[in-house]
């Protein structure tokens, strides 16, 4: 398999794929490993990840610079996802002994009687991951998977196949058995072929087409299921914000990692008081993104890590052209090697246009005018997805009976674009099931064992 540079469509390197063969052996190797490593004091598992947390720290650089290599995220910014990826393990680490300590939930003296719960691993589990955010979203998973006794099977995304790599070698480093923790590597083909395993659990995040495949694959099996999906993430702009700062912080919700983030701002919808000024200082925002080489400090938008998605963003623009949208900058694909896209902005959008209502993961956004908070709720609600939503207003009690409207896992006042390791991250609808992140993310990678206990 080649590992090709979006930025250049340069050859990095060639991989070998996993086969049906090799797959098989190393379930077996992760089946036998997990028993044992289910054994292993939590204080040791605890030691390995903290371990694992410095060497990510000490190699931020070298890592940020593979992870944009690969994926052609701006460097700047795969750095930051490095770095952000700590927090997340801190939070793990802390809340791990709370979650896996056993609860007597009833005790009777007088009869001798103790009701206790404890907790125990689901097995092997399958990770298979993002290529958009390796760290964060493969992290969100294999952390808490092994601290509660699991052993995974990490697929990486063929899109970042380097930096799961160089995330496996970072783990045995810190201590991880190599029968715990085991890489498969490959295309979808190789996803699908993890899934005729008889493992314990399957943990995905990417589009909802795949999403359901996953799905019924793993229903013949009763094995436990877990989704990260798309999402078509709306914003609501109220009347009384201050205008410039919002138009620069949804610009910046919109377009970051190349619009290419699981919430990025997908749809902005605008009190039509304020909308020709939020139009105005957003697309002042957007004209000040430096595009170019991922590898320079300074490059905010680089190239889409797929160059099957640049075909997608061109469909949405010349459909929402031909239904009435007026472009007010990009719309195309940007000159010269790799797989740019210029920074798109669409406004006299309606939701009889694509780019209103599928996924675009890009660098692409429609503006649409409301009258007020009904329309605007009614068109946040016109979608299949239920990942994230958020609205921009000073009148706090507004802001909450709007989000309480919301059809949405996370909802955001004066914020956008924002996950935190101590909120679950769960998706409604076409945007998954499950939750990762939280105490809920490391519940689901246990199961309960209920023990009464009768002194006779």
């Amino acid at each position: 398999m080649k590992i090709i540079n979006p930025a250049n469509h340069t050859v990095i390197k060639e991989v070998e794929e996993d086969t049906s063969a090799t797959i098989q052996e190393k379930f077996k190797l992760a089946k036998a490993g997990q028993k044992k490593w289910a054994k292993v004091p939590l204080s040791e598992r605890k030691a390995a990840i903290l371990k694992f947390r410095t060497l990510l720290s000490e190699q931020k650089t070298r890592l940020g610079e593979l992870l944009t290599s690969e994926m052609g995220k701006p460097v700047s910014q795969a750095k930051n996802e490095v770095n952000g990826t700590l927090g997340r393990i801190d939070f793990f680490l802390e809340h791990i002994d709370s979650v896996l300590n056993p609860q007597t939930v009833f005790a009777d003296a007088a009869q001798y009687l103790n009701e206790t719960i404890s907790q125990e691993p689901l097995g092997v589990i399958a990770n298979i991951s993002a290529w958009n955010y390796p760290y964060f979203v493969g992290g969100n998973v294999f952390v808490p998977a092994l601290l509660t006794g699991n052993a995974v099977l990490y697929k990486p995304s063929e899109f970042a196949t380097l930096t799961g790599l160089a995330i496996t070698d970072l783990l045995y480093q810190a201590g991880i058995p190599k029968d715990v923790f085991i890489p498969v590597i490959g295309t979808g083909q190789v996803g699908a072929q993890l899934l005729e395993q008889p493992l314990n659990g399957v943990f995905f995040t990417g589009s909802y087409p795949t999403g359901v495949k996953i799905a019924q694959a793993a229903a013949k099996q009763l094995m436990k299921v877990q989704l990260e999906l798309g999402g078509k993430d709306p914003i609501y702009v109220c009347e009384d914000v201050n205008v410039q700062a919002v138009a620069e912080a949804t610009a910046d919700g919109a377009f970051y990692n190349n619009g290419q983030s699981c919430c990025s701002v997908e749809r902005i919808y605008v009190h039509a008081s304020i909308f020709d000024s939020f139009v105005e200082h957003f697309m002042g925002t957007v004209r000040g993104f430096q595009s170019g080489d991922p590898m320079n400090e300074k490059t905010y938008i680089g190239p889409l890590t797929r160059a099957a998605q640049l075909e997608i963003l061109e469909r949405q623009v010349a459909d929402a052209k031909a239904k009435g949208a007026t472009v007010l900058s990009g719309g195309k694909r940007m000159s010269g090697a790799g797989n740019y896209f210029e920074p798109t902005v669409l406004v006299n959008v309606t939701h009889q246009m694509e780019v209103m209502r599928e996924e675009s993961f890009g660098p692409i956004i429609g503006i649409q005018k409301v009258s007020n908070d009904a329309e605007a709720l009614a068109l946040m609600n016109d979608t299949v997805y239920g990942l994230t939503a958020g609205v921009y207003t000073k009148n706090e009690q507004r802001a909450k009976q709007l989000m309480a409207e919301m059809n949405a896992g996370s909802v955001y006042w004066n914020c956008c674009d924002r996950v935190s390791p101590r909120l679950p991250w769960s998706g409604r609808g076409h945007s998954g099931i499950g939750a990762t992140l939280s105490v809920a993310g490391i519940q689901t990678f246990l199961q309960p064992k209920a023990w009464h206990l009768k002194n006779v």
